[in-house]
């Protein structure tokens, strides 16, 4: 027995292909967020392109400063990007009184105006600040997931959110397209209920789009 290799043998590993390269790149090629937070090559797209709007408009705004005043910072459509941008903005807990953010469906501005939301209404959950500063991060994100999610039965029919911020209370805002059909407003209102886990001592109201004449009864719906 001999531990040399033949020449035939050494010419033969020689032309062999190297694998190994190949082998790597393609490992590369399928990193995901779940094996390296920060080097992943894979991302996991979402059914929609979202898009996040900040204002802060302050006591005084009318309508054309508020909508001068209204920032559109980025889209995402993918998990990976949605989380890159939440880890990053300021909380809603920290952010200044009469500040708002909005996320809504690319393309579709957080406006009564825009045509999306012409006809439609929002849901409306007030939380006061002494009691859930702690929290309110929480509702609004699990909030944006339920929609970015399509968790709810009537998906097609979700704008947007808006969080604001002010002084004695947070507010969360679902806007969907329609205010006239009571089904699909009554199984979107208790979805959301649901996915926020709502305490029995706050409400959530649906009201339509749109200014109230003066005298007139708001036309408001709890859920």
């Amino acid at each position: 027995m001999t531990d040399s290799i033949s020449a035939e043998q050494h010419s033969s590993m020689a032309n062999a292909p190297d694998t190994t390269a190949h082998t790597s790149s393609t490992a590369d090629e399928n990193i995901t967020v779940f094996h390296d937070r920060q080097n992943y090559t894979v991302k996991h797209p979402l059914q929609n392109t979202w898009t996040l709007w900040f204002d802060s408009p302050g006591k005084k705004a009318n309508i054309v400063s508020w909508s001068q005043n209204l920032k559109e910072v980025t889209s995402v459509d993918a998990v990976e990007d949605f989380w890159g941008v939440y880890n990053n903005v300021v909380k809603v807990d920290r952010l200044d009184n009469n500040s708002n953010y909005h996320f809504f469906k690319k393309g579709v501005r957080p406006e009564w105006e825009d045509p999306e939301n012409a006809n439609g209404g929002k849901f409306s959950i007030q939380f006061p600040r002494n009691r859930n500063a702690d929290s309110i991060n929480n509702y609004w994100l699990n909030t944006i997931l339920a929609m970015i999610g399509e968790q709810f039965t009537f998906d097609d029919q979700i704008c947007g959110a808006v969080v604001s911020v002010r002084k004695v209370f947070f507010r969360i805002g679902l806007w969907i397209k329609t205010s006239d059909n009571d089904e699909i407003v009554q199984s979107i209102g208790k979805q959301l209920k649901q996915f926020l886990d709502i305490p029995p001592n706050l409400q959530v109201e649906f009201a339509p789009h749109g200014d109230v004449p003066a005298g007139a009864k708001p036309n408001r719906t709890v859920v």
